[in-house]
């Protein structure tokens, strides 16, 4: 039986690719560099320690840090997405429901902390988790289980207990470490692309997302 769900912050409380591509593309812009080619799904998910020494060139990040450009990004993303925040179709209907049904809810994201307390401040969501984990507070981000052992932790409950929405391959993988159950968003990537890796539900949204199909969805094997 589900006894908590954990909800990851990009591309699941908001559907904010977009804004994180544009802003890596204007901090490359913004240094006079060039971003590889290619597609960029395999960012999603992880933290600027990961992505940033691969996207940029080494001596840029030797000479600037990654910390110091992580900052600069995140305060570019925050400043080109602030006037279209909005949570996903859906999301506050469910953890109204949740509530209702004594269910416990958190945030648990790769993201750095003022990052998901901006979200969910500009979204007015604090009050609807009992715990919020950033990738800030684990030493292992996603696709390492941490950040959602973490919030079991913190909301009283078994892996096992949990249910994880989550958008990215990294996430995904994250919580079947776990031991989670688990199930995904196609905001980030296609659900052709999901289904490469993942066979669990697959969702465009939360609109017909309720207290039933949670419980229902955590019956299989995590």
């Amino acid at each position: 039986m589900i006894k908590a769900v954990i909800f990851d912050m990009d591309g699941v409380i908001v559907d904010n690719r977009d804004a994180h591509v544009e802003a890596f593309r204007l901090l490359a812009e913004r240094h006079r560099v060039r971003m590889p080619d290619g597609s960029l799904d395999w960012m999603y998910g992880r933290g600027n320690d990961t992505i940033i020494p691969q996207l940029f060139p080494a001596s840029m990040v030797a000479e600037i840090g990654t910390a110091c450009l992580g900052r600069e990004k995140e305060a570019i993303y925050r400043d080109i997405y602030a006037d279209r925040i909005r949570p996903v179709h859906g999301l506050v209907t469910l953890l109204c429901e949740l509530r209702r049904h004594g269910v416990l809810c958190a945030v648990g994201s790769s993201a750095p902390k003022v990052n998901v307390d901006y979200v969910l401040e500009k979204c007015t969501l604090e009050d609807y988790f009992h715990a919020v984990v950033t990738g800030d507070m684990v030493e292992r981000r996603k696709p390492a289980p941490d950040i959602f052992l973490l919030a079991a932790e913190l909301l009283g409950a078994l892996p096992q207990e949990c249910l994880v929405f989550e958008d990215s391959e990294s996430g995904l993988r994250a919580a079947h470490t776990a031991c989670m159950h688990s199930a995904a968003l196609s905001t980030t990537l296609s659900a052709a692309r999901l289904a490469e890796f993942y066979n669990g539900p697959v969702i465009p949204d939360f609109s017909h997302v309720d207290y039933e199909w949670v419980m229902a969805t955590g019956t299989g094997g995590c």
